[in-house]
């Protein structure tokens, strides 16, 4: 299983990802449920002591896993808003899409050998 890293990274991705979303929505982040949540939470795992705490690592694991989402989730729909198709396209707008060029007809476009 690969390292977490330390809980307040993992927090502070979190937090980030919910001001990207809140963001667009419009409403700051801090007024979401989705942060009191975050922030109690993560609260009320704090390590008091050197002792293992097995639910804390529960809860780490979590909010990893849901800041993978989270990110997947956003890259996601960049990706799709930059290559959605957009009705038909003519060969030179595909080509240029993939970084290819088309050869030039010698004599132009309605050249005849």
């Amino acid at each position: 299983m690969a390292s977490l890293g330390p809980p307040l990274r993992t927090l502070r991705s979190l937090l980030r990802e919910l001001r990207y979303v809140s963001a667009q929505a419009g409403r700051p982040y801090r007024d979401t449920a989705a942060y009191r949540h975050l922030s109690e939470a993560f609260r009320a795992h704090r390590v008091t002591s050197e002792k293992l705490c097995r639910a804390q690592h529960e809860l780490h694991f979590q909010a990893a896993t849901y800041l993978c989402l989270l990110r997947s989730v956003r890259e996601h729909l960049a990706l799709h808003q930059e290559y959605h198709g957009k009705g038909e396209r003519s060969p030179e707008e595909v080509a240029s899409l993939v970084g290819l060029t088309l050869p030039q007809q010698p004599g132009g476009k309605g050249w005849d050998p």
